[in-house]
């Protein structure tokens, strides 16, 4: 009955390679709802439903759940994790831990400096002389360096960023307030900042606390403006250092020749610091607003970057307008007249109207339809969101239940047709297992390895929001090594009770195993295919030479990578505990891996 774990891998590569890949082809505020979900045209019990949701708007059922919502209601569990006003102590509770993750910018620039700061400090203190240490002996260099930081209670920016990426993952595997930590997740990947440009890379929990978790079912203008004057977004697509053109109509204004000199002065040095820089302009109509397609030129987006020049940063880590670096010529943004002489209002104008613009209706009705109905979603629905959209002044609350009770959402052909990314899917799992999680950067460590580094996504546009991103045979193999790692108690800090999510009671077989725990993770599914594919893996004397060959030869349309010789599978040393290879085999199934 018990199989080598390499046996059981590979056969469920070539399940989830040949399973997932066939999709790719093919009111506002709490109180009872006053819509009504049509999910029992589409086929659906109550039931069924309550998992859809489950699946779809938090990051995977827990036990218990099910019954939960059915008892509270659809419509009802809908408007309250819209609300997303639950009381969340526990977590809380378990957030006091880290105590970076509150502070403001400005405090986050006094204790952790970046390392450059930190030897400024130190040579301005006399702590270390300007020209005493040998830079190529690095271990004397830091050595020096840190026990400065020890003496003036300074950390490295390396713990910010773990207490930062720990509490993301505390959050969605505990949080009451599940929606709300989805559309956090959703609304941080659209206006998308990353740790890898350094500089603005300590503001980035700020970002998400301040800017980004408050306003996720509010309204996108106010939304947009807040990411428009983060230290984060201004720093990370450049705006910060943008400053207007010589300004020659102010030069005809002035009547002595000591003043044309100071105002040429004061363009030079403008100029000196940076000039003007397109970047964010571009990105925030290509990306945050209009889309690719939204009938902008690139004329539009140099008149733009004008109007945003003086949006910046001060050493302190705030935003403000400096008057002095923006450049007060009239311009043209998308046949709107911006009359010269004006300032900081010409900028909440600009993003006003993009706010306001029915590309943008449509196009953030579209992505908010990939990231929670299907990876194509229908154009009728989209339609029908981004007139919510325009007619609620971009009420994201309003547009999320127009999605939500459309037919579209119910289909058939919409269930479990969005595939879990590796943060969904780790998350899920532990959720769905009912896990205690005192090392959550051990489960960072795992959704890295199966291909998301969560807040290092480089490009603006953040990571993809399509299944075929994230199915490859090396990120096949790196899930179902999660799964049988999980499972087997391998995660440090990650504790599971098995026998406790079944009352206690043990199953008498490993098929009888499969058959329960798949009820258990796998929530108001039909699970008799399921069963079918995987009881093979139970009970198949002769299965590691053919499969292990299948594999080899296999190929996935569209994926990112093959396997290599560094991809390996986990041998399950010392223990062939059976529950837990079941659990394992569930888990890296292609149907766990669906929402």
């Amino acid at each position: 009955m018990k199989m080598p774990v390499k046996v059981l891998c590979t056969f469920i590569i070539l399940f989830c390679t040949a399973i997932l890949c066939s999709s790719f082809e093919k009111n506002s505020g709490a109180g009872p709802a006053k819509f009504a979900f049509p999910y029992r045209q589409a086929g659906l019990t109550e039931r069924q439903a309550a998992a859809h949701l489950l699946s779809r708007f938090t990051y995977g059922a827990k036990p218990g759940d099910v019954d939960a919502v059915v008892k509270m209601g659809l419509e009802n569990w809908f408007m309250q994790q819209l609300d997303g006003r639950e009381e969340d102590g526990g977590l809380d509770q378990m957030l006091g831990k880290f105590d970076a993750i509150n502070l403001s910018n400005s405090e986050i620039e006094d204790k952790y400096p970046r390392t450059a700061k930190v030897l400024k400090m130190a040579i301005r203190d006399g702590s270390i002389q300007k020209d005493s240490v040998n830079k190529s002996d690095q271990k004397a260099y830091r050595k020096q360096i840190q026990e400065y930081m020890q003496a003036h209670n300074l950390k490295p920016q390396q713990e910010l960023y773990r207490q930062f990426i720990n509490q993301k993952i505390l959050r969605a595997a505990f949080t009451r307030n599940q929606l709300r930590e989805v559309l956090t997740d959703f609304w941080f990947n659209h206006f998308n900042v990353s740790l890898t440009k350094n500089r603005c890379a300590p503001f980035i929990p700020a970002f998400e606390r301040d800017v980004i978790r408050p306003n996720v079912t509010g309204k996108f203008g106010p939304l947009l403006l807040s990411t428009a004057k983060s230290p984060a977004m201004l720093i990370y697509l450049d705006n910060f250092s943008s400053s207007g053109s010589p300004d020659f109509g102010e030069i005809n204004n002035v009547e002595t020749e000591m003043q044309v000199r100071r105002i040429l002065k004061k363009q030079q040095a403008n100029k000196n610091k940076g000039g003007l820089n397109e970047n964010y302009a571009r990105e925030v109509m290509e990306l945050h607003t209009l889309g690719v397609d939204g009938g902008y030129t690139q004329n539009d987006v140099t008149q733009a970057a004008r109007v945003l020049t003086g949006w910046t940063v001060v050493p302190d880590g705030n935003y403000r307008f400096v008057p002095s670096r923006h450049d007060h010529g009239e311009k043209i943004v998308l046949a709107k007249k911006f009359s010269a002489g004006g300032g900081y209002e010409e900028g909440v104008a600009l993003l006003d109207m993009l706010a306001h613009h029915p590309s943008t209706a449509k196009f953030i009705s579209k992505k908010l339809a990939a990231r929670f109905v299907s990876d194509l979603p229908p154009q009728e629905l989209v339609d029908r969101m981004a007139r919510t959209f325009s007619s609620t002044d971009g009420d994201i609350k309003q547009v999320m239940i127009t999605m939500a009770a459309s037919a579209e959402f119910w289909t058939r052909e919409a269930l479990r047709e969005k595939t879990k990314s590796p943060f969904e899917l780790a998350v899920s799992a532990v959720r769905s297992l009912d896990a205690r999680i005192t090392q959550p950067y051990q489960l960072f460590t795992w959704i890295n390895k199966m291909g998301q580094k969560m807040y290092y996504y480089q490009a603006p546009t953040g990571f993809p929001d399509r299944g075929q991103y994230w199915i490859n045979t090396g990120s096949l193999l790196s899930r179902m090594n999660f799964g049988l790692a999980l499972a087997t108690a391998r995660i440090p800090g990650i504790q599971i009770d098995l026998k406790k999510l079944n009352n206690n009671h043990e199953p008498e077989s490993a098929e009888a195993a499969l058959q329960i725990y798949s009820r258990l993770m796998l929530p108001e599914r039909s699970l008799n295919e399921t069963i079918k594919r995987l009881k093979p893996m139970l009970t198949a004397p002769d299965l590691a030479e053919k499969v292990s060959k299948a594999v080899q030869t296999s190929t996935l349309t569209g994926a990112k990578g093959t396997m290599s010789n560094e991809d390996t599978f986990l041998t399950n040393k010392g223990t062939e505990d059976m529950l837990a290879q079941v659990v394992g085999i569930i888990i890296g199934s292609p149907e766990f891996q669906r929402k």
